[in-house]
């Protein structure tokens, strides 16, 4: 995969254009970068240490978490999004100018619950399959390129990569541990070692769409590396999310100021769709200590103590007839287009 998509890359050094040679990539000034036996690259440098990684323990308990199926109405709705916004150029948005859209197209039940959307033609069908835009082959680019930034694990980007069903992926996480498993995602990806904060280690005006799922936000480098017509997709969690395990567990909550930190991180950005995602999961022990395990709250959880209010809180839903827990998922999934800059006034 690599061979495919090294064209997009660039030297995180001297941001040169990078090549595949001899089991590195390597730029014209000399830098190179080995290629993994995983298959994934290292583009991270300097020796400034990068925010905070994900530990092995913490993309274990999201690989199993997320690989057993708990958040699948998430992440079929990322897929659905991106395959609309891939393919912008050809499906028709029926809400291109609101902020907010709940009119309950496309709405799916899970687990007694449901997911709000507002889409465009043909969106909500998973037969539905644009047709390449002819001005990508005449730019010489006949697949959508989508960049996920802060992949993890890469459970999403494989997802849009089957709904998107010839587009490729570049993967991106400070996690080694993270990119490990996302090198081995999806035959159509590619996997990086890279800092978000940083300046991405791509090429001006290529990518179709950047995701970020629960990630840091760059939106300067966001900004740099979409094509023109290009999206971000972010989706964050809504102030529900995990409830009742929040209160019951003492673990961190959605702050309030969770909506103008987006804001601000997207600079430059207007918000012009969002859809809601809501669903109930049934959770046994094992998965909500993978829940809090994969999430923010690991940094502040000790592992002992939390396994004793686990085990209480079950056993008291045990008592009233519930041998697992009833837990909510709550997600905004929202589209930030780039806005134009204004030209100086001669």
């Amino acid at each position: 995969m690599l061979a495919d998509i090294v064209e997009y890359l660039a030297c995180p050094v001297c941001r040169a254009t990078l090549r595949l040679d001899a089991g590195a990539l390597r730029c014209a000034q000399g830098h190179a970068f080995d290629v993994a036996k995983q298959g994934y690259v290292s583009l991270l440098i300097g020796n400034k240490p990068p925010g905070t990684a994900d530990s092995p323990e913490m993309v274990a308990a999201r690989a199993r978490f997320l690989d057993a199926g708990h958040y699948a109405p998430l992440h079929d709705a990322v897929a659905e999004t991106v395959r609309k916004y891939a393919y912008n150029k050809n499906v028709p948005a029926e809400h291109e100018d609101s902020t907010e859209t709940n009119d309950g197209t496309g709405l799916r039940a899970y687990r007694g619950a449901g997911v709000e959307a507002g889409y465009g033609a043909g969106s909500t069908d998973p037969a539905y399959v644009p047709e390449i835009d002819g001005d990508r082959r005449a730019e010489g680019r006949a697949a959508p390129l989508i960049v996920d930034a802060g992949a993890g694990t890469g459970h999403y980007l494989a997802a849009v990569l089957d709904a998107v069903n010839d587009g490729i992926g570049m993967a991106f996480d400070v996690s080694k541990h993270a990119v490990r498993r996302a090198a081995r995602v999806h035959p159509r990806a590619g996997a990086f070692v890279a800092d978000v904060w940083r300046p991405l280690p791509i090429r001006d005006g290529v990518a179709d769409v950047v995701m970020d799922v629960f990630a840091p936000r760059n939106g300067p480098e966001f900004r740099r590396i979409l094509r023109a017509g290009g999206v971000a997709v972010v989706v964050t969690p809504a102030a529900r999310h995990l409830s009742p395990l929040v209160e019951e567990l003492g673990l961190l909550s959605v702050d309030e100021e969770k909506e103008r930190r987006l804001a601000r991180s997207l600079e430059g950005f207007a918000e012009v769709e969002r859809r809601s995602v809501e669903f109930e999961m049934e959770l046994g022990h094992d998965d909500i200590a993978q829940v809090v395990g994969m999430g923010p709250s690991a940094w502040h959880t000790d592992t002992a103590e939390l396994d004793r209010r686990i085990a209480g809180f079950i056993s008291r839903n045990v008592m009233n007839g519930q041998q697992k827990v009833v837990t909510h998922a709550a997600f905004h999934v929202s589209i930030f287009e780039p806005v134009p800059r204004s030209r100086p006034v001669s």
